[in-house]
């Protein structure tokens, strides 16, 4: 298995695409301008809490007051609280937490008018990116994530991953923790730890021990409010949440940022650090080297193709998205209607699992499958579209299939959704707009591979510029179409098509059924 990561630097934003045996899976852009990432620290004043939902407004430097919920002060709000007003009075120098007293836990049935006043300082972290009309939704209970570890200041839990199933190694890397965990602080042990040595865990520790003391120095001048800790750059973010031993390359167009993910890399991996290549070419940009562009000209619309002439149709409300599932008039070899809806519901489980992750699709997702009358496909599927779905880093949640063979997902969403416009203005009529003429080409191969089963000779008539796109070059993809199928297609033009109209016919002049 090949995984990559595609990185595309330009004035405005970086995008980072990743590839799975070249199928693009996840898309992500950093916005130079975007001060409001998961996982920034901000030193912000409460504006007011609000009795009636248990809750505060707070003037985090959003357009739209950040939402404080009482459930998100965390248990050790007071200490913060406490430590907050010495740290910034400047009578705390020592910013280990080793000699500072605790305060009592709060209530976790209190109300937020207990324990928060109005123009109150306190130190809280997005946990949401501001959504549409909403401000970002934050949290007084901070963490710093590492690589393989997150620290959790005011706390002296430790926790192991869930995902680390051998009782062995859980234990050992309990043990490990307690060795070097620093007093006041609790420790959350990540996945990719599993089978870390002790120096490597102790060095991720001390860097982000450093980035807490470094936040610390700057309360006592901050500006109410202000960010005083900033999540790492995307590239190194996204790396360090999805970066493993299975990856085989990653590209980068920028010489800078090259040189801070080969960084990075080295410092994380050092082992890996030869696969990270800087991308020079000036003929071609590096999203179209790597099909990129193409992928997400095809992958983002209402209309989603997939093999064998099956589709999906994503729909989006205010209150979930929708997901239809379709077979397509194509020929099967499949013996009766069952197998054939269980093929295409398998084709389309896979797909549906990579087109959340690259939407980054939350809230409530319903999926109407092709219903399928034996249970044992039901279970089959839905065991299938789980393992499809293992990879996943947002939390989600599937459910069986309904009575009506409808299966449920519920998926955390902490950024706005990836939304890509496809559709491009129509040549032919300035004021109207069409789907991306790049489909079309997906979509004569879908049909020409069904009519070429069962007609001996078939006639493909297109748009000029369509046409002469199928002819050029050497080998054209008509004479691909010869290697693969064994028979020639005669194309012709015709002037009064539009641009993404075309028709096949047989050899007696038959129009052919797309």
């Amino acid at each position: 298995m090949n995984k990559e990561l595609i990185i595309r630097s330009s004035s405005e934003a970086v995008d980072f695409a990743l590839l799975k045996d070249g199928k693009l899976i996840e898309l992500h852009k950093e916005q130079e301008a975007s001060n409001f990432q998961v996982g920034d620290i901000f030193i912000a004043k409460i504006r007011k809490p609000v009795a009636g939902l248990n809750a505060a407004f707070v003037n985090v430097g959003f357009e739209k007051d950040a939402f404080l919920h009482y459930h998100d002060l965390g248990p050790n709000l007071a200490s913060q609280l406490k430590f907050i007003k010495l740290v910034s009075a400047g009578k705390i120098k020592d910013f280990s937490l080793k000699n500072f007293q605790f305060e009592k836990e709060i209530d976790k049935d209190g109300t937020i008018a207990e324990v928060l006043n109005s123009n109150q300082s306190v130190l809280v972290q997005v946990v949401k990116e501001p959504i549409s009309t909403k401000g970002p939704r934050i949290s007084s209970e901070l963490s710093l994530a590492g690589r393989y570890i997150v620290l959790v200041p005011f706390s002296d839990r430790v926790s192991v991953s869930q995902k680390i199933e051998a009782k062995s190694e859980k234990d050992r890397l309990k043990k490990l923790i307690q060795t070097i965990r620093p007093k006041g602080f609790g420790i959350i042990v990540r996945t990719v730890a599993e089978g870390k040595n002790t120096a490597e865990i102790e060095r991720d520790l001390q860097n982000l021990i450093s980035r807490w003391t470094a936040m610390c120095k700057k309360l006592p001048t901050a500006h109410h409010p202000s960010k005083v800790l900033g999540e790492l750059n995307r590239a190194s973010s996204i790396l360090r949440d999805v970066f493993n031993d299975t990856f085989t390359g990653i590209h980068v167009d920028d010489e800078e940022l090259y040189q801070q993910v080969k960084d990075y890399v080295q410092e994380i991996a050092p082992s890996k650090q030869s696969i990270v290549k800087f991308y020079q070419s000036r003929d071609t940009p590096i999203f179209e080297k790597y099909h990129i562009e193409r992928q997400i000209k095809t992958s983002f619309g209402k209309t989603v193709s997939m093999s064998k002439g099956a589709y999906l149709i994503i729909e989006h409300t205010e209150a979930l998205h929708v997901i239809d599932v379709n077979s397509g008039n194509r020929s099967n070899k499949a013996t009766n209607q069952e197998d054939t809806a269980m093929e295409v519901n398998m084709i389309a489980a896979a797909e549906i699992a990579r087109q959340l992750r690259l939407r980054d699709m939350g809230g409530i997702i319903v999926i109407d499958f092709i219903d399928m009358s034996n249970p044992d496909n039901r279970k089959k599927l839905f065991d299938f579209l789980r393992d499809e779905m293992a990879d996943d880093k947002a939390k989600h949640k599937i459910l069986p299939p309904s009575k009506f063979g409808l299966i449920q997902i519920t998926r955390q969403r902490v950024r706005p959704e990836v939304n890509i416009k496809t559709s491009e203005e129509d040549p032919n009529n300035g004021n109207a707009e069409i789907e991306a003429p790049i489909q079309i080409i997906d979509k004569i191969n879908f049909d020409l591979e069904r009519h070429v089963k069962t007609h001996k000779k078939v006639v493909l008539n297109v748009h000029p510029f369509v046409a002469a796109y199928l002819s050029k070059g050497f080998p054209s993809l008509r004479s691909r179409w010869f290697l693969e199928h064994r028979k020639w297609v005669k194309i012709i033009p015709r002037d009064a098509y539009t641009f993404l109209e075309y028709h096949f016919y047989d050899n007696e002049g038959k129009m052919l059924k797309h």
